[in-house]
Order: C-alpha cells, then structure tokens, then sequence
C-alpha cells in the first residue's frame, strides 16, 4: 500500500554543551495502491536546522512541499514538529492529550515551541487523535506517554511487512533494549510506553521498527534486533583562519 523512505536518519545522541542536537528521523510515504493510493505522508518533520536537507531530499524524492497529503506528528516538541508550516496542503495529526498538555503549559526553557503550537492549535486541518485510534489508511495511533504525557507511536498494517513508528517513547536502541528511557517527563510511563512498543513490534514476525533518533530495526529469528541502512553523520568545523580551511568530524560511530 505505502513506499516508505527515510529521508532524514535519526541520530542517537545529545549535545554536551549546547543544548538540544534534535537530529530526529523523518519517513516519507507514498500511497501505491488500494485506498492509500495518491497520499503523501510525512512521519514527524524536524527542526529548523534541518531544513536544507530535508527540503533537498524531498526534491530528490521528486515530492513537492504542495504535494504532501498528511503530515502525522508523535508529539510537540521542535526537533519533531515545526516544520509542519512548511506543507500548505497537508492535514496534520497529533495527539490530543499531546495538545492540551503543550497548549497548557506556560512559555518556560523546555523543547516546546510555543508560538509554533499556538498556531497549530489555530490549524484549519488539525485533527486530533485519541488512545487507539485507527486513521488515515493502516494506521493506529497508540498513546505512550513518558518523554511528554501525549507522545503517540503508530502502527502501520502495510500487506507483507507493517510498521510501528515510535517517535521519541522509544528514542533509539538502547532505550528499547535496557527498557531505560533518558530526557522523559515520567520514567514509570515510559517504562509501561517501552513495554507496550514491544508488544506491538513482536505482534507480527517481520514488523519494521522506525525510531525518533536511530536506524530502522527488525527482530531476527531469535529476537535479537538487527539494523537496516547505514548512520551517517558528522560536523565540519573552522579551526583555522582560512575560511577554506576546515576539520570535519566523522560522528557516525566512536573511535574506540
């Protein structure tokens, strides 16, 4: 039914010195056949800093910003959200208790973009989803609660192979593996939030597993995940008086 890409690849990691990094995975998918035929969906749609890549990977993906049908949100937080303006024609899908909970909260230094949510409250094609709701064509949305009270991850029943995207309930690998979560709100929430994303990841032998900030997962024979697609990332840096002059950092895996 869906052609899913990735076109922004999470990256499992946080600045020491300067706040957020907010690298956050982005999906696209395109409706093939049956009832999704003709929808363009974006999974979450980053930050600021993003913006080039991501604008240049859609036009590699031959899709036009008037062209996206959907833009599906896990929850509100900027490195995840505030590109949703970006898209003049989309619907946009978010929580409802992600919602009320970001609307409610007072302007403060946290990751809520407040003047980006207060428009979104305004959106004319915001639709508010609840605790089990089945939506668009395939999907089920799931409350899982823990790095905000309203974080959504979604079920995907794609034919031969579904799909659960769990936003920033299950961050990367080690969140899933240890069943520890960092940079939540409530740790007993997430720990029930990553108990029930296991759920719906062994639910079906085969079922991709697409995170907030890590490569896209399955479970092997034995259980055991294993990683689909390569990380990349790094940081070019002036150090040197010469503008032409640069070190770039390859942080796709330690050194040691």
């Amino acid at each position: 039914m869906y052609k899913i890409d990735i076109l922004v690849q999470g990256y499992p990691g946080k600045s020491l010195c300067h706040g957020g990094l907010g690298w956050s995975t982005i999906a696209l998918l395109r409706g093939i056949s049956g009832p999704a035929l003709g929808k363009t969906i974006l999974i979450d749609v980053g930050a600021f800093s993003i913006r080039g890549e991501f604008g240049k990977q859609l036009k590699n993906a031959g899709v036009a910003p008037e062209s996206v049908t959907d833009v599906v949100l896990t929850h509100a937080h900027w490195d995840h959200s505030v590109n949703y303006t970006l898209f003049p024609n989309a619907d946009v899908w978010i929580g409802r208790v992600e919602m009320d909970w970001a609307t409610s909260t007072p302007v403060g230094f946290n990751p809520l973009p407040e003047l980006y949510v207060a428009e979104l409250a305004r959106h004319p094609k915001l639709h508010l989803l609840e605790d089990g709701e089945e939506f668009l064509h395939g999907f089920t949305a799931h409350l899982c609660a823990g790095h905000t009270p309203g974080c959504l991850s979604f079920t995907l029943s794609n034919g031969e192979t579904d799909v659960v995207f769990t936003g920033d309930s299950a961050k990367n690998r080690a969140e899933l593996l240890s069943l520890k979560t960092d940079m939540t709100m409530d740790l007993s929430a997430s720990l029930a939030s990553l108990h029930r994303i296991w759920g719906l990841w062994r639910a079906r032998p085969g079922t991709l597993l697409i995170p907030g900030h890590d490569l896209t997962m399955r479970l092997d024979a034995n259980g055991k995940p294993e990683y689909i697609g390569q990380r990349r990332a790094g940081i070019a840096s002036w150090f040197n008086e010469d503008l032409e002059v640069m070190h770039e950092f390859d942080i796709s895996a330690p050194r040691f």
